[in-house]
């Protein structure tokens, strides 16, 4: 039954020597060469041009740019640190901002070894507001550069140059905290913690930020990063704790999460060099679970984009009923291959169904069933199948950032891959478990992980209800699939109301296709990916029975 995926378009170092000034350990000097210094082109023989020094920059232009950039941050002169960078204006802002906003008193700043023109440096310092002292210490690191036009060697300035953890437009501030500290639970009353749920850590700092204040809890203060605003929902980080002075109140925050689901989620993905999952209770549309693999770095599974590959089929399967183009018994071939705007595409190992119905090309995942009917629809059809039905592309309201998916007006060949979930369509496991989940309950309930009623937000609503004969005709299309088809294996021996779908995107450059499977088990979905693994079934299909026999 595995003829998914290939949609195949045919066609077309040096030793320093350190003494210590004012608390600043320096560099030495160095018997290093100068750089080379070359004449203006215009310049004759005789003529006193100034003469710009190229090329790479010795180990003695390192040092001495390193060591006056670094004693002068030291020693607070924020205009002298500055004018030895190469953006003077924003170094000096920063600079400023930095001293009054930190509230670092007694800075020492320790160089280390560099490698290269990269300097790495230690800061030690102490943090002092009102009367409330700790000590505070982190490496970080500089890169210094010629400068093109006058040749000296300057800093290479940078938010991080400040603080590792720094990025354009953040703040390193001291003072009361801006949201309270949070005791999380999810929907039974379980306390949810980084330490027993660590792929919880960024989801609950996003909670903190936004509900915090929103609780009875009260804010202690902090050394921490205020985030800028980032432009898309999707990309904005939460605050940062860096250093706890004095502890504040923790407020309960309820949580539609379950922790016993959480537990097997992060237990799912475990090991796996990258993964992610969610799942959602599709009769309301409450996030039960999230987990990522790395459990550090960027959510995945809720703020991905990534290529669905066939489990978009959800979708067109929805689109070509509503259409009235076919139905599960529908005599609906598949061929081994099919030409869309001057594109060849052709099923994984050339395969076919040439007398097959419609729920056989579903059930097997075959390609060219979908991509045959491109001919027949108009280039936003799947638009508006996936945003009026599914609720694909609007804004979700969920309570942290996500991002919602895109399944943008495409024309020709590019229209015809997003009907196999390639093409522009680009999703995340919530996005896609939400596709599994509105199949289940016959209409989208926009996910989400806070009640609404905590600050009045409105939910995204789908323009109109799946209409019942397709409702019905894709539980019957997933299920068999679940059953005897491509999710079978990963689905054995799983009882209820049962319905799946695989799917394998290709990318480019990369040698497997990212895996992904979706499937609901009575009121539960779950969606995972696990990228450049191979075949969704037997590499994401396991992440997902996990939580469905959990559940």
């Amino acid at each position: 039954m595995r003829r998914e995926v290939k949609y195949g378009l045919i066609g077309g170092s040096v030793a320093l020597v350190a003494g210590v000034v004012g608390g600043l350990t320096l560099f030495g000097g160095s018997d290093e060469s100068s750089p080379t210094e070359v004449k203006s082109a215009d310049a004759k023989a005789g003529d006193s041009a100034p003469k710009v020094p190229t090329g790479p920059l010795s180990a003695k232009e390192v040092q001495t740019t390193a060591r006056e950039f670094l004693t002068a941050w030291q020693t607070g002169d924020a205009a002298k640190a500055a004018a030895l960078t190469d953006s003077p204006e924003a170094a000096k802002s920063a600079l400023t901002a930095f001293a009054k906003q930190a509230r670092f008193s007694k800075v020492t700043v320790t160089p280390g070894t560099p490698a290269g023109a990269k300097v790495p440096y230690t800061v030690a310092a102490q943090i002092d507001f009102n009367g409330t002292k700790a000590p505070y210490s982190y490496r970080t690191s500089a890169t210094v550069q010629r400068d093109k036009t006058t040749g000296k060697p300057r800093i290479a300035w940078q938010p991080a140059v400040l603080h590792p953890d720094l990025a354009k437009g953040d703040q390193l501030r001291t003072g009361e905290a801006e949201a309270p500290p949070i005791k999380a639970v999810d929907r039974n009353g379980k306390e949810l913690t980084p330490k027993a749920h660590p792929a919880l850590a960024g989801v609950l700092d996003s909670l903190r930020d936004k509900y915090g204040d929103k609780t009875d809890g009260k804010p202690g203060v902090e050394l921490f990063i205020h985030r800028a605003k980032s432009a898309k929902p999707a990309d904005q980080l939460p605050e940062k704790t860096l250093k706890v002075l004095s502890k504040g109140t923790p407020g309960t925050l309820k949580t539609t999460l379950d922790a016993t689901l959480q537990s097997a989620a992060e237990n799912a993905v475990k090991g796996k060099k990258a993964a992610s999952v969610a799942a959602i209770k599709p009769s309301t549309g409450e996030i039960l679970a999230i987990a990522n693999s790395p459990t550090k770095g960027f959510n995945v599974a809720t703020q991905g984009s990534l290529a669905p590959g066939s489990t978009m089929k959800i979708v067109t399967s929805a689109m070509l009923i509503d259409k009235g183009m076919t139905t599960p018994n529908k005599p609906h071939p598949c061929p081994k291959y099919v030409t869309v705007g001057g594109w060849k595409f052709q099923n994984l190992d050339k395969s076919e169904i040439p007398h097959g119905t419609f729920a056989q090309s579903f059930a097997a995942s075959c390609n060219n069933a979908f991509i045959s009917q491109a001919k027949d629809l108009s280039d936003d059809d799947l638009t508006k199948e996936a945003r009026d039905v599914f609720g694909i592309g609007l804004n979700w309201q969920t309570g942290i950032p996500t991002f919602d998916g895109a399944v943008p007006v495409q024309h020709d060949a590019q229209m015809a891959a997003s009907l196999i979930g390639q093409g522009g369509v680009r999703m995340n496991p919530l996005n896609v478990a939400s596709l599994a989940a509105t199949v289940r309950a016959g209409s989208f309930h926009q996910p989400y992980i806070v009640a609404p009623q905590l600050d009045n937000r409105t939910f995204a609503k789908a323009a109109r209800t799946m209409k019942p004969g397709t409702a019905s005709a894709l539980k019957s299309l997933m299920r068999l699939t679940a059953t005897a088809g491509t999710a079978a294996e990963a689905m054995s021996g799983i009882g209820g109301d049962i319905g799946a779908k695989t799917g394998s995107a290709e990318v480019d450059g990369q040698k497997k296709p990212n895996a992904w499977f979706t499937a609901y088990r009575d009121d539960l979905a779950a969606a995972a990916v696990v990228p450049a693994s191979g075949h969704g079934g037997s590499n994401a299909g396991p992440v997902v029975r996990a939580l469905l026999t959990a559940g």
